[in-house]
């Protein structure tokens, strides 16, 4: 008979069995050390083996969240070490003299890698630090959380951003949000700093040199997020057959996730609908050329919404379904998302009964000037420092590892010299 153990069973084992091996190698590792003074007479200087900066990426998408802090990293001579759960993430075929990027594969062996990692500085995207699998190091000194979208901070399930020791934010609402968070959680204060948004810079930088481009007929982009309260998880193919009706032409954009999470709707929804002269899907990994050719937005609560409001100056329809936030940080707070409040400036709203006159709507919000002022109102909220982001994140990421070094050479000191 097989023995089977229910994967929540698996996580917890997983993560006793990593507690016990930790704590028996910072034994060893600290017995070593205190052997290597008395051998040497007390002359023996304990070396700082740690990497001073890592970025762990679990997708490949998030290069471009990580790129331009890595570029400017680069400038400043800091060697990077990049981690990544894709084995074709562009990082390990970036060409930048101080990056060493690395696929250390995933599951239990990546997050193993991740689990014994010997850091001063981790910088990364991903969630749930100390939650699930992925658990802090004995031996990295801080690790600093920066989202990947200009959106609430609170839309991560619970618990996602507890357990770093800093964030790099855009606005002073994430800020609130969190500080509101660590009372209700009896947390510890985390260092939250407004850096801005590397990537949006970059974005902005580029559509400002190559321009809106070429003249084209109307086109519409439908780049639904991913999941039941997604566009596609409530609508399904009724909003592109009605988006076909109107005879614009129009660019289906899914989230990457849905090819994983909802592959067999996907294939059926390619199918039904596949590729023509009117209807394409698109899959690009760099979506700037898509943005800039679109007219307008269809989305739910997809973090693109910032991208082509604030860089393109574009507006947006927004579809606001029944989402069930008590898996979300916002729930603690008893409030709406701050995006749901920024959508109504940026766009208008979809609804099931209205999506016959879908053309009518498309019209009118891509014809009304008004919207325009509201999109300048929405990115003094969520953008702060804008076209300073890599360097602010580059200020803080090199003090702080000077801090933390400083700290480390006393603290080492006290080692060494303890009484056997």
């Amino acid at each position: 008979m097989l023995l089977y153990i229910d994967p929540g069973t698996g996580s917890m084992l997983f993560t006793v069995l990593i507690g016990v091996i930790g704590a028996a190698f910072y034994s060893i590792k600290m017995l070593f050390i205190k052997l290597k003074f008395a051998i040497s007479g007390g002359k023996a200087q304990v070396g700082n083996e740690k990497i001073p900066f890592v970025i762990f990426s679990d997708d490949k998408r998030y290069w471009s969240i990580f790129e331009p802090i890595v570029k400017e990293m680069n400038k400043r001579g800091k060697e990077v070490t990049y981690l990544t759960f894709s084995e074709d993430d562009p990082a390990l075929e970036a060409e930048y003299e101080n990056l060493k990027a690395e696929y250390i594969g995933n599951g239990n062996k990546a997050f193993t890698r991740l689990n014994f990692l010997k850091a001063n500085v981790v910088l990364s995207t991903t969630p749930g630090l100390d939650v699930y699998q992925w658990k802090r190091s004995k031996d990295v000194d801080y690790y600093i959380h920066i989202p990947h979208a200009a959106s609430d901070i609170t839309m991560y399930r619970m618990f996602g951003i507890d357990y770093y020791d800093a964030i790099l934010l855009s606005g002073d609402y994430q800020i609130e949000d969190v500080r509101a968070l660590e009372k209700l959680r009896n947390l510890p204060a985390k260092d939250l700093v407004k850096v801005g948004i590397p990537y949006m810079d970059v974005m902005a930088e580029r559509f400002e040199k190559e321009g809106p481009g070429e003249a084209h007929e109307r086109t519409v982009l439908l780049a639904p997020t991913w999941g039941k309260s997604g566009i596609f998880g409530v609508y399904g193919g009724k909003i592109i057959e009605a988006l076909l009706k109107t005879g614009y032409h129009v660019i289906v954009r899914p989230h990457p996730q849905s090819f994983a999470s909802e592959k067999e709707l996907m294939d059926e929804l390619m199918a039904k609908y596949p590729d023509s002269d009117q209807l394409e899907w698109n899959r690009d990994r760099d979506n700037f050329e898509v943005l800039r050719r679109s007219d307008v937005l269809i989305t739910d609560f997809s973090g693109v919404i910032f991208d082509f409001t604030l860089i393109y100056d574009k507006p947006i329809i927004y579809t606001n379904p029944d989402q069930d936030v008590s898996v979300y940080d916002v729930w603690w707070l008893e409030k709406d998302f701050w995006t749901v409040g920024a959508l109504p400036r940026l766009g208008c709203e979809l609804k099931e009964e209205s999506m016959d006159n879908i053309k009518e709507i498309i019209d009118t919000v891509i014809e009304d000037t008004t919207y325009a002022k509201y999109r300048e109102e929405v990115l003094k909220e969520t953008w702060a420092h804008k076209g300073e982001g890599a360097v602010r994140c580059a200020d803080y990421l090199i003090a702080k590892y000077e801090e933390l070094t400083a700290a480390d050479e006393v603290a080492e000191t006290e080692v060494v010299t303890q009484p056997s």
